[in-house]
């Protein structure tokens, strides 16, 4: 009775204000806009009270770090007992220049690897086929072999750096050659940590990497799951990617519905391939993009934790909260840099990498302010990482576990977006799943038409970008400082000659077979795969031999 009665006061108090101070003064001196609104179209009030955020709610929409719905931080400690993962995105040119950054990057302070291919190695292509043409080592850098893994890690301990790989339709040959490397490391399986993307439903909707139509991409995704439970229990089988979904245009909420949509389609696999939930779902981990609307973002991820939580737990009947687990990388913005006052970058950065730590991530990346015009020099890597260190050391935001936790603004938006994912995740159900909404194409005209009206609201004026279309300077810079050498293609290619001609060709041609034959068959394709790597077969070779069972998908047919 008397919760109802303050209740009540408050609302008539609140009438008050609006009435008689907000209202007056804003009709004298108006707003800077006809309304607030979200990325994602959430109407943004101008004062949030505890009518919004009622303490009566708390324990089952917030409750506390560590405990399910783990709205407020999958770890009890969080950032008191240790900072996220500083892993730094790299790769580019040749495995050499790689594996120097990568000693450059861990020697001031970085704390895991993330790796960045080149096109061919996504597609399955060596360097030598016609198709690598203009794209070695360009976005990423090339990996044709296990001789060319070897060098991309030299020097580096497996065992004590845990190491991303951003990777999807030929991620199984990736992870058999970390494997093998390990191995002749002496490393114990067991002893490796890291990541494998893995993540090949949002490539046929987001990114386009994909090369086997879906079902067989699902079969090799639940055969990493298999292997790596049994092999390497600390490897993350899985990262289930917004971030590729957010840089293609959507809004923060498509991107939890379209994930969250994904991860669900990947358990129905696995459960479908005989693996239990609790078996595979500790090792299930997420990657997000983080945007310049802090408290969006910071909403997102408390939302999509909670509703993750519900997903497991109530949909596949998970028993271990460990399976409940939303744990997931950050990287900031690509699509917010801007070629025009690339140094206005530095600051986006560093709101995105505040809203990350503030949202509780798992671990970052912080591009470079150079990125809108070249790939990473190495005093921008710096400053990037640098970035991360000075939150986590001197900010003070990392001192209490999440601190925006009770922000009537931040738990209403919290709320309010979870509620408009699961109404769109209902409508992608309602059409039979992911895999038949990308059929009929759904997630892709609703990217496309979030990424329009982005643009659209951008070269009409109503969405300000500093440097663009507010206080814009004359000058334009084309092009950036740091390219990769012509000459590395060449040596990419003499290098994959080379190691070809040393083969034994008929031992070659046995292991392809055996790949192809496990491949028409039921058996888990991962150690075959391994097989091959180790018996020299290159990525081409083996991506070829899967895709002559399997075929290469067309979007235009749906084969």
């Amino acid at each position: 009775m008397a919760r109802s009665r303050k209740r009540n006061e408050l609302q008539t108090g609140l009438e008050s204000w609006h009435e008689n101070a907000y209202r007056p003064f804003r009709e004298k001196g108006g707003e800077r806009k006809a309304g607030f609104a979200t990325t994602s179209g959430i109407e943004i009030k101008p004062l949030y009270t505890p009518l919004d955020a009622p303490e009566s709610l708390y324990l089952e929409s917030a409750g506390f770090p560590g405990t399910y719905p783990f709205t407020r931080g999958v770890y009890p400690t969080m950032f008191r007992g240790k900072f996220w993962t500083m892993r730094q995105y790299a790769g580019f040119g040749s495995a050499e220049e790689t594996n120097e950054r990568f000693r450059y990057l861990l020697e001031k302070g970085q704390t895991g690897l993330s790796i960045a291919f080149d096109l061919p190695t996504q597609m399955g292509y060596d360097s030598d086929h016609k198709m690598a043409e203009g794209e070695i080592g360009r976005v990423g850098v090339a990996i044709d072999s296990i001789d060319d893994f070897r060098r991309l890690m030299k020097g580096i301990p497996l065992e004590k750096v845990s190491t991303s790989m951003t990777i999807n339709a030929t991620a199984a040959i990736l992870l058999a050659m970390y494997a093998v490397l390990a191995e002749e490391a002496g490393v114990p399986l067991a002893k490796i940590s890291g990541t494998i993307q893995n993540d090949i439903l949002k490539e046929y909707y987001a990114r386009g990497t994909y090369i086997y139509p879906p079902a067989p991409s699902m079969r090799i995704v639940t055969d990493i799951f298999a292997w790596c439970r049994k092999n390497t229990p600390a490897w993350n089988t899985i990262s289930i990617s917004g971030y590729h979904i957010r840089e293609a245009g959507s809004t923060a909420v498509q991107e939890i519905a379209f994930t969250l949509s994904d991860a669900a389609a990947y358990v129905d696999a696995a459960i479908a391939a005989g693996l239990g939930v609790d078996d595979f779902a500790p090792r299930l981990s997420f990657f997000f993009g983080v945007h310049n609307n802090i408290f969006e973002e910071i909403a997102k991820f408390r939302s999509v934790r909670r509703l993750w939580a519900r997903i497991m737990k109530e949909r596949f009947g998970a028993k271990s909260d460990r399976s409940m687990l939303l744990r997931f990388h950050t990287q900031t913005a690509g699509c917010t840099l801007t070629a025009q006052q690339s140094e206005n970058n530095v600051i986006r950065v560093t709101l995105q990498a505040l809203a990350a730590v503030l949202g509780g991530t798992q671990s970052l990346h912080t591009n470079s302010k150079d990125e809108a015009l070249n790939l990473p020099s190495e005093d921008a890597a710096l400053t990037a990482l640098r970035t991360q260190q000075i939150i986590a050391e001197e900010s003070g935001v990392c001192d209490s576990i999440d601190p925006l936790g009770g922000s009537y603004l931040i738990e209403k938006l919290t709320g309010d977006i979870e509620s408009k994912a699961k109404a769109l995740m209902k409508t992608i159900d309602d059409m039979g799943g992911i895999i038949r909404a990308i059929e009929a194409r759904f997630p892709q005209r609703e990217i496309e038409r979030s990424a329009y009206e982005y643009q659209k609201s951008v070269e009409d004026g109503r969405t300000g970008v500093v440097g663009v279309n507010r206080y814009t300077d004359s000058v334009v810079p084309r092009s950036g400082s740091f390219r990769i050498d012509p000459a590395v293609a060449d040596a990419q290619k003499e290098r994959l000659e080379r190691f070809k001609k040393a083969r034994d060709g008929a031992e070659i041609r046995r292991l392809l077979a055996a790949l192809e034959h496990a491949a028409r068959g039921n058996a888990n394709l991962m150690p075959p795969i391994i097989d091959a790597v180790k018996g020299n077969c290159t990525l081409g070779e083996i991506s070829g031999s899967l895709e002559h069972v399997f075929g290469r998908y067309n979007p235009a047919l749906g084969t």
